[in-house]
């Protein structure tokens, strides 16, 4: 049976929070192959935003990167449209290797959007670095699913996770999984997670110098999402990113 054929369900931990039944017709088996030279650097960006005014439907990115000896490889999104958004990125790294990426979710409704990742460290000195940070309302729900596995000999390994999520409303959700593989014993490994809603002491503070209150909140979002896209040197592409964020989020803010 073939991979499209076979659904995936919330028992199946890479699916935990996620809406299943969108899946129906949809292609599991279309993966993208991305595979970056010794020494070289690449950098992707990707977008999931309306198509001719339609936010609905599914909208699945599948990635497998193979990041070569002292190589480099970037990847920063933004999952703004579809009912149900995912992008997947299964990255292995050789000797000396680094894999940066910075994902940003908004959404409501009744929507999902979500990173997913695993990240295996399969040589000694290879990094990776993950910040992703979700914005949601109504009754959205924001995802990362993100695993690192170190095999026995990928010794002095580095790697970070990093998930904030913001809550405009009642009724919305982030919901963060990381989950650590570690089979070599001298290596830096580390994640967090929050979840919160709008610092109302940040808020009366700018209000106090004269902001309106939608603009306040508008900047604290601004800042809150741009963690994101710190790594992300191209400015062009920085604005770009951000703003397709904050067209979505305008609306609620």
């Amino acid at each position: 049976m073939s991979e499209a054929a076979i659904l995936p369900t919330r028992r199946d931990e890479a699916w935990r929070y996620s809406d299943t039944d969108a899946l129906a017709g949809v292609d599991l088996g279309n993966w993208r192959a991305v595979d970056v030279a010794p020494g070289e650097t690449v950098r992707e960006t990707l977008v999931i935003e309306d198509e001719n005014g339609n936010a609905d439907g599914t909208r699945l990115t599948r990635l497998r990167v193979s990041i070569g000896k002292g190589a480099r490889y970037e990847l920063f999104g933004v999952i703004a449209s579809a009912h149900l958004g995912r992008v997947e990125v299964e990255v292995t790294l050789a000797e000396g290797a680094h894999f940066e990426m910075g994902g940003i979710t908004v959404g409501g409704r009744d929507t999902v959007r979500e990173f997913v990742t695993r990240v295996v460290h399969a040589q000694p000195h290879a990094t990776s670095n993950q910040v992703v940070r979700s914005v949601h309302w109504g009754q959205g729900t924001g995802n990362f699913l993100g695993n690192i596995e170190v095999v026995r000999h990928a010794q002095k390994t580095d790697a970070a996770q990093s998930f904030k999520g913001l809550l405009l409303e009642k009724g919305a959700s982030v919901n963060a999984v990381p989950q650590l593989e570690i089979f070599a014993d001298d290596v830096k490994c580390a994640h967090g997670a929050s979840v919160g809603q709008m610092d109302e002491n940040a808020r009366f503070y700018m209000a106090a110098r004269g902001l309106s209150p939608e603009l306040s909140r508008r900047l604290l979002v601004q800042a809150f999402i741009g963690d994101a896209l710190v790594a992300l040197d191209d400015e062009g592409e920085h604005e770009r990113l951000l703003q397709v964020a904050l067209d979505k989020l305008d609306k609620h803010l």
